[in-house]
């Protein structure tokens, strides 16, 4: 048993070994003995030191069954002589005889003791005297038998928390905040209610406090660490919902120091604690805090850390860690944290600041591909009846996806690099992150393509591929061209596990469809792979959500202006003759202008009902069984309202639709003599 500050408590020693010969009941001669095992508190300065072997000798003449006797005596003063003795030969590991002597010395006694040092309670010897020799002393015996699991699970041990926790508000001795925080570890590892008993007394906070001031690198600091990681394993949606979102941001402002700094496990330690803290599902609650903290070493320690992992040879699960982390980061502070000066310990010469934003490419590049691959093995050639499998297939899905949204986040950074002052990345670094990107999608594009051959088409990591692949080529709509032709009308067919119907995939792609339809190839795709026919049914569900006050204005009019391209150019390529997909169009697009005074919305909608116009007439409207007279007068009404904003007064919003409103007047040339019941209400 490893007894720190043992001179702390010389006197208490003193006065015990004293009446040791009677106690013991051996001869007077023994005493000098008994004496000679303790020199460090007992000898006096004219005394002539002995060696250590020969009071390593000496100190065996003491058994542990003799050590026992007294612990079990009736008396104070033998049971203190009794702990003094077993520290000479007792060691840390020998669990069974700690479990004896704990046994031997009982909880009351241990409590009485830990309650004197506190003042709140008299051992007998010494009448309260020597608090603090009995305050280490009974922190320190705690420790040590809480190696025991049996001991540390106990209630006995759970229920000292609070003193404990108060031993540390106090006290500020090194040796004995150690042992403080050891038992704390010990007792909360041992069991659950452990655990939540140095919760709910306000272990968080505390150990937040006491964290900015431990020493890098520390023991204390390895343990304040441990401590909050099982936390936050066990207690995560209590810490966040009960306001502790202010110490947990001092605790990652500490530990990304050590993440940045140390070269030693506990940067891994550091690592894992970040990782658990920035993965955790209610994290999100947690990232307005961060973004108040006025100090960005934080920001830039976990930035530096990062790219010690990435660069250097760890294991596969501690790169993807530093992955969470960066994608983390990116939400936090936004893309542009992924440039930055980088500062690592022992290196003299400048970084690159872009050395972060190719490492984290370059390793979500090689995760994407292995992930890929294994899930295409796991899902398609493995055998599907192990629940393994499932669960390794869950597994791997959650990893794809955040892998794609770090990827996602650089796409963004890579087309807005311009924007960033002194844009920092040179002609060399971009060429690199657009090889390394046009790689990544390809890999993601064979993924959707094995996907289509065996059938698939539902699954959360299809529905986050084609994400990936729409927020790419929304950037560049002419990359992996012949891919895109032969999967285009797939991924708009793909559906996530929770949908009923396809919606998300085509939300995502509209961007890119958008793009891609400003040109007559990108029409003449859209309509061969029956695409068309998504965007519609989307634009119907967006329009329906939005009357609901689910409002997505970004997607509502990018499939607006999917469909206008379409339509504007319909005569340049094979049009689909399918009425009733745009009839059902023209139903929605009534409803959802019928009560709104958003002009761009009204413009919108009237020059895509002017365009379908073009194709069908009005007894052709009123005859399709899906399609109703009052449907037709809502129309009416709305077109009429468009092209009364043409003319002398014009608001300056509707000089901003000239264009839309272009397309309504002429449509209203072309057709009007076939709508008599528009042209009524138009000229009427």
């Amino acid at each position: 048993m490893k007894l720190r500050g043992l001179h702390v408590w010389a006197i208490i020693a003193y006065r015990c070994l004293w009446k040791l010969p009677e106690m013991l009941k051996v001869k007077t001669h023994q005493k000098s003995l008994l004496f000679s095992s303790f020199p460090s508190i007992l000898s006096s300065p004219s005394m002539e030191p002995q060696s250590l072997q020969q009071q390593e000798e000496q100190s065996q003449s003491v058994s542990l069954q003799d050590c026992l006797k007294l612990l079990k005596g009736e008396r104070d003063e033998q049971r203190l002589a009794g702990l003094l003795l077993v520290t000479k030969f007792t060691k840390s590991d020998d669990l069974v005889s700690l479990k004896a002597i704990y046994d031997a010395v009982g909880p009351h006694f241990l409590d009485r003791l830990l309650r004197t040092g506190l003042g709140k309670g008299v051992v007998s010897s010494g009448n309260g005297e020597n608090r603090d020799a009995y305050l280490q002393l009974s922190v320190t015996v705690l420790s040590a038998f809480c190696r025991v699991p049996q001991i540390a699970s106990s209630k006995e041990m759970v229920s000292k928390i609070p003193m404990v926790l108060e031993v540390m508000l106090k006290e500020s001795g090194l040796p004995v905040l150690e042992e403080c925080y050891e038992f704390l570890c010990l007792v909360s590892a041992a069991s659950e209610d452990g655990l939540t008993a140095l919760y709910e007394c306000g272990g968080m906070k505390l150990i937040a406090g006491q964290m900015s001031a431990l020493s890098d690198g520390s023991h204390l600091m390895e343990l304040a660490m441990k401590l909050v990681h099982m936390m936050l394993k066990k207690l995560s949606q209590g810490i966040i919902e009960n306001g502790h979102l202010s110490e947990l941001s001092i605790i990652v402002a500490k530990v990304a120091r050590q993440f940045a700094l140390l070269q030693s496990a506990l940067k891994f330690e550091a690592l894992h604690l970040l990782s658990a803290i920035f993965s955790s599902e209610y994290s999100t609650l947690f990232h307005d805090t961060l973004r108040d903290i006025p100090n960005e070493n934080w920001s830039n320690h976990i930035r530096d850390g990062i790219a010690t992992i990435l660069q250097n040879r760890v294991a596969p699960a501690e790169k993807f860690e530093a992955l969470i982390l960066a994608e983390s980061m990116v939400s936090i502070k936004g893309e542009g944290w992924l440039i930055g000066q980088i500062n690592l310990p022992n290196v003299q010469d400048p970084i690159p600041a872009d050395r972060c934003l190719l490492l984290v490419l370059e390793s979500s590049r090689v995760e994407v591909a292995v992930l890929l691959n294994d899930l295409a093995y796991t899902k398609y050639e493995a055998s599907k009846s192990s629940s393994s499998t499932a669960e390794s297939i869950i597994s791997k899905q959650q990893k794809v996806t955040i892998v794609f949204s770090l990827v996602e986040k650089i796409i963004k950074l890579i087309s807005n690099i311009g924007e960033i002052e002194g844009n920092p990345v040179d002609e060399s670094t971009f060429i690199k992150a657009i090889n390394g990107l046009n790689e990544t999608i390809g890999v993601v594009l064979e993924y959707l393509e094995d996907a289509k051959e065996h059938g698939q088409k539902v699954g959360n990591d299809l529905l986050a591929s084609v994400r990936l692949v729409g927020s790419y080529l929304a950037e560049t709509p002419v990359a992996c061209k012949d891919k895109i032709e032969e999967l285009l009308g797939y991924m708009l067919s793909v559906e996530g596990e929770d949908e009923s119907s396809r919606f998300y995939s085509v939300c995502f792609l509209l961007p890119m469809l958008c793009q891609m339809t400003m040109e007559i190839e990108g029409c003449r795709l859209l309509a061969s792979s029956g695409g068309y026919k998504a965007v519609v049914d989307c634009l119907i569900k967006l329009i329906e959500q939005n009357r609901h006050g689910v409002e997505d204005n970004d997607c509502v009019f990018l499939a607006c202006d999917t469909i206008m391209n379409f339509l504007l150019k319909r005569v340049q390529f094979p049009f689909p003759k399918d009425e009733s997909t745009f009839f059902n169009l023209l139903k929605a697009l009534a409803v959802w202008t019928e009560k709104t005074n958003d002009q761009s919305v009204v413009m919108m909608a009237s020059s895509i009902c002017s365009l379908v116009f073009d194709l069908t007439s009005e007894n052709d409207l009123l005859n399709h069984p899906c399609f109703s007279s009052s449907c037709l007068d809502s129309l009416s009404r709305l077109i009429a309202r468009s092209l009364a904003s043409w003319g002398q007064g014009m608001s300056d919003v509707a000089k901003e639709d000239m264009d839309l409103l272009e397309i309504v007047t002429a449509g209203y040339s072309r057709w009007a003599d076939r709508f008599p019941q528009i042209r009524k209400a138009v000229e009427g």
